[in-house]
């Protein structure tokens, strides 16, 4: 069992890692944050599934809003639906967008799956992320390689948040275009500037 820290990383923070680190340090680290067309309909979205309460359909149960902690990770956070299949939970995440080519929604189910487990005492092979552009669920398993990854990542994660470490900017269009804290992160000024200065100290030494 992992030692416990004083701060506990919330899982969202998996995810931001994984999208950027950089974006993963304002939010954790400064505490900036910026309402985007985009997150303003993931706020939307969530909405019916932000208030605790249980349901049964079909012989299942669903529990939205469930609390969850994990030691391995250290860390916290909240599972937007649970569904108890005979007993069993089964995590479903709910995103606004559409499948990524990248892997941090699917590090966030994970995680959500190892509190699960933790909590149960029992292992789950799989679980689901729901998009709102697509409206339909992607099937996640929870395969070693997902899971080594997860936990890489809050590693990592907690070891820049507990230091207080912000990772300097890069510019990457197909990200930061993207990111609702690109006024704030301004990564394309700070490295044209970073860029001036290098040339300029090259050309003082030269």
């Amino acid at each position: 069992m992992a030692e416990r820290d004083a701060y506990d990383l919330p899982l969202s923070a998996l995810q931001h890692y994984l999208y950027c680190p950089r974006q993963c340090a304002l939010i954790h680290v400064e505490c900036q944050w910026a309402e985007s067309e985009a997150t303003a309909e993931g706020r939307l979205l969530h909405e019916r599934v932000d208030k605790p309460r249980g349901e049964k359909r079909s012989g299942v149960r669903l529990v939205s809003a469930l609390p969850v902690r994990s030691e391995i990770l250290g860390a916290f956070g909240v599972c937007d639906v649970v569904e108890y299949r005979e007993g069993k939970p089964y995590p479903v995440e709910y995103k606004r967008g559409k499948p990524k080519a990248h892997r941090a929604d699917e590090v966030q189910l994970c995680a959500q799956a190892i509190c699960l487990e933790e909590m149960h005492g029992v292992e789950l092979s799989e679980g689901a992320i729901f998009y709102g552009k697509t409206r339909r669920r992607l099937t996640v398993v929870f395969d070693n390689e997902l899971r080594q990854l997860t936990e890489s990542t809050a590693r990592l994660a907690r070891s820049m948040v507990l230091g207080g470490v912000t990772p300097p900017p890069e510019y990457e269009p197909s990200k930061c275009g993207n990111c609702s804290l690109l006024q704030i992160c301004r990564p394309q000024a700070t490295t044209a500037a970073a860029s001036w200065l290098d040339k300029e100290l090259k050309r003082s030494l030269a």
